[in-house]
């Protein structure tokens, strides 16, 4: 262990120092949030701002004592690595952690349920009841979405919409529901997962009630004034495509469709913003109550923030690095099916290689108390490829100027409604199609193109 490079980062998410371990319980809590949480190590003998080394007068005493204070206090035992390092005249205590899978450990004098500490930042935070249920699933290697929702039966499964969703890539036949755990077996019968709830259930909000979108662009760098906003209530599918095409509306500095030529402007890679949104989507943590998935974009940025810190185990720079887990086994299942997730592990590397090849800064990856945030910055305006073979079809159905509706475009690119529904939403926020109508709901609404500007001679 090298104490001269610890001593030059400051304390974070796997970094604490300790002056002393005169009031040991800081310490014990610091040692079971680093196990419940990323790992970590903790320094006896150095202030905690100054990052001054005093040391320890007798560290092997001091070893021996809190080798002691763990094994009497705290369950399930715990047993991390002491090491004493020399520094100049002194010696300063190591405690190098280690991620439990004996998860969660918690302060014998508080119990089970008040002594389950995880570390959040560079602090150490009393964990939840959903905090501590999320631990306990780890460690039995469970995940949240793939839990039975034991009161519902099939019905609450919306069929029709999931077939439609998958259309574009192969027929849905209802046992696939129980091949990708959208419906498990209890006790005998058939009930929705809480994945199959979030992804096609019927009355999704109404036992997720923040499982939603919400997308808003500022004006200037700060959220001071707001001037367009959408919630976003859809399938979690298609909240995706219309979370992106708002970024996209609010983006596009033009657009020029002649043909089967088409080319718009970015200031944001199109490839980051989608991989941070069906990211924020794949590992939101649906078990946290009081605030939905949000999407905010500034003059200078745009900040993609879900609910839930990292995976248990997990570190920024473990994401920099390529390593990867994924919270919801269910959504993801279904999210790789409709192709919005290629390979496990590659969205982060994938935002990270789009930001480089539009010329901008690398994505900014962070922990905000118990949520996840993605920064990614603008930069200078890049002409990107806009419409695939699907957009061209609609574009060319909506030529004649007429007027569609969602059933009569759906039949001419041969996709289903709901399908064709979800890709005008999209073109419609990147500004090449309007819809007209007095409401979503609207019989009569029809979709135009949206007239090109003029030409003008220079």
């Amino acid at each position: 262990m090298n104490l001269n490079e610890l001593l030059k980062q400051p304390e974070g998410k796997t970094l604490e120092f300790k002056r002393d371990l005169t009031s040991p319980e800081g310490a014990l809590r610091t040692i079971v949030a680093f196990a419940n949480t990323a790992g970590g190590t903790l320094l006896v003998g150095v202030e905690d701002r100054t990052r001054h080394v005093r040391g320890v007068a007798d560290p092997l005493g001091a070893e021996e004592r809190l080798a002691n204070l763990l094994s009497d206090n705290v369950l399930p035992r715990l047993v991390p690595e002491l090491e004493v390092l020399p520094w100049r005249r002194t010696n300063v205590l190591a405690v190098q952690v280690y991620p439990s899978y004996s998860r969660p450990h918690y302060l014998k004098s508080a119990g089970a349920e008040r002594g389950v500490y995880v570390r959040v930042g560079s602090s150490n935070r009393q964990a939840d009841k959903e905090l501590i249920a999320e631990l306990r699933r780890f460690a039995s290697g469970e995940s949240y979405d793939e839990e039975p929702l034991v009161d519902l039966d099939s019905e609450a499964i919306d069929f029709r919409a999931a077939s439609e969703l998958f259309a574009p890539k192969r027929k849905l036949k209802r046992g696939d529901l129980d091949t990708l755990r959208v419906m498990t077996k209890h006790q005998g019968r058939k009930v929705p997962t809480v994945g199959g709830l979030l992804l096609f259930g019927r009355d999704r909000e109404q036992r997720f009630p923040d499982a939603w979108i919400q997308a808003g662009r500022f004006d200037g760098i700060e959220k001071v004034r707001l001037i367009d906003t959408l919630n976003i209530h859809s399938s979690l599918p298609e909240a995706v495509e219309e979370a992106i095409g708002f970024v996209q509306k609010h983006d596009l500095h033009g657009i020029d469709i002649r043909g089967a030529r088409n080319t718009d402007t970015w200031t944001l890679p199109p490839a980051a913003v989608r991989e941070a949104i069906v990211n924020a989507a794949v590992h939101a943590d649906y078990s946290q109550k009081g605030a939905p998935i949000r999407i905010a974009f500034f003059d200078d940025r745009l900040e993609v923030e879900n609910p839930g810190m990292l995976p248990f185990g997990l570190t920024v720079q473990d994401l920099h690095d390529g390593v990867s887990r994924l919270r919801n086994r269910v959504v993801g299942r279904v999210f790789r099916e409709l192709g919005y997730v290629e390979q496990w592990g590659s969205g982060i590397r994938k935002m990270i290689a789009a930001c480089r090849d539009a010329g901008v800064a690398e994505p900014r990856l962070e922990e905000i108390g118990t949520r996840f945030r993605v920064t990614i910055r603008r930069g200078t305006a890049a002409r990107r490829p806009l419409l695939d073979d699907i957009d061209l079809a609609i574009v060319a159905a909506l030529s004649s100027g007429t007027g569609l509706s969602t059933n009569e475009i759906a039949a001419q690119v041969g996709r289903t409604p709901r399908a064709t529904r979800t890709r005008l939403l999209a073109l419609v926020g990147r500004g090449v199609v309007q819809e007209i109508g007095s409401s979503l709901q609207d019989p009569k609404r029809r979709y135009f193109l949206v007239p090109s500007p003029p030409e003008t001679n220079s």
